[in-house]
């Protein structure tokens, strides 16, 4: 890390994008050693992103950085996600030795590792999830479907449920993705059914067949303050182990899902499944910085 300037750079960087203002826009605070976390959270709100990440110095022995991850509400998120591979993207491009390809990034108590593959087309990073944990299924379908502000009818008949590979998120599939446009969330309902299963964000999908991805999903946090994500790695890594554990795509297989098209952020997710190894892969671009005057 270098030493961090009195005036802090900050840079905007389109995660799982494929070209510059789709995917998930991400801020990236390098240097922030010296911010304490009030006003990393006060900086969160100013951006106003589902999530601003600031690159630390780590404290765990066998990591090469630290991150630091906020919500506009304040709340601080862990798991690797886009706020995770947005941070890797910058740093491949500006500050990592390209004649290396692995390292170790510290999220909270957790050491993730990290995988840089530079290709002719632009940098990809892959990040190892936690193994998958399968947690609380909605029994109260009618609720669900209300919280959503759609019908029962509108639910697929699998059931709905959290699955955890770092965050533990609730898995709600639907009929179509007609259906997941519908979609217009109760943030108290939802919240209240969130809750209910202990699940931090809900993810709405349909299974998509005869194209290049396996699922079409929006992903809600009314419980961090987040209205619509537009691309969520923390749930694309549980919604591929479903689809694996359920038998809908064979183990060992490389998942594909597509999200934020009603945000007008399209946005494509890669998920690795092989056993208890979940790997999320994503490219993306720097688009912007510029300097915080505090």
């Amino acid at each position: 890390m270098t030493t961090p300037s009195a005036a802090p750079r900050f840079f905007y960087v389109d995660v799982f994008a494929r070209h510059p203002l789709s995917g998930n826009p991400l801020v990236v605070v390098p240097d922030a050693d010296e911010l304490p976390v009030p006003q990393m959270q006060a900086i969160a709100r100013e951006f106003n992103q589902s999530e601003t990440t600031f690159i630390v110095e780590p404290d765990l022995e066998g990591a090469d950085w630290q991150l630091r991850s906020f919500t506009p509400i304040g709340a601080e998120v862990g798991g690797a996600g886009h706020n995770a591979l947005g941070a890797c993207l910058w740093l491949a491009q500006t500050r990592l030795p390209r004649d290396r390809e692995r390292f170790v990034q510290q999220i909270g108590a957790d050491l993730i590792p990290v995988l840089i593959d530079r290709r002719d087309d632009g940098v990809v990073v892959s990040m190892d999830q936690a193994p998958p944990k399968f947690g609380d299924v909605v029994r109260d379908r009618s609720e669900l479907a209300a919280s959503l502000g759609i019908g029962v009818g509108d639910l697929a008949p699998e059931d709905a449920v959290v699955v955890d590979t770092g965050a533990g998120h609730l898995l709600a599939p639907l009929r179509s993705s007609e259906v997941v446009d519908r979609v217009q969330p109760d943030p108290a309902r939802l919240s209240a059914v969130l809750r209910d299963v202990d699940g931090e964000g809900c993810y709405v999908y349909s299974l998509e067949s005869g194209r290049e991805v396996a699922a079409y999903a929006r992903f809600f946090n009314p419980t961090m303050g987040i209205a619509e994500d537009p691309a969520t790695g923390t749930a694309a890594g549980p919604l591929a182990a479903r689809l694996v554990a359920d038998g809908v795509v064979p183990d060992g297989s490389t998942v594909v899902i597509e999200q934020g098209h009603a945000t007008g952020r399209p946005s494509f997710l890669s998920i690795s499944v092989a056993g208890d190894l979940v790997r999320l892969s994503g490219g993306g671009l720097v688009v912007a910085d510029g300097t915080l005057h505090l």
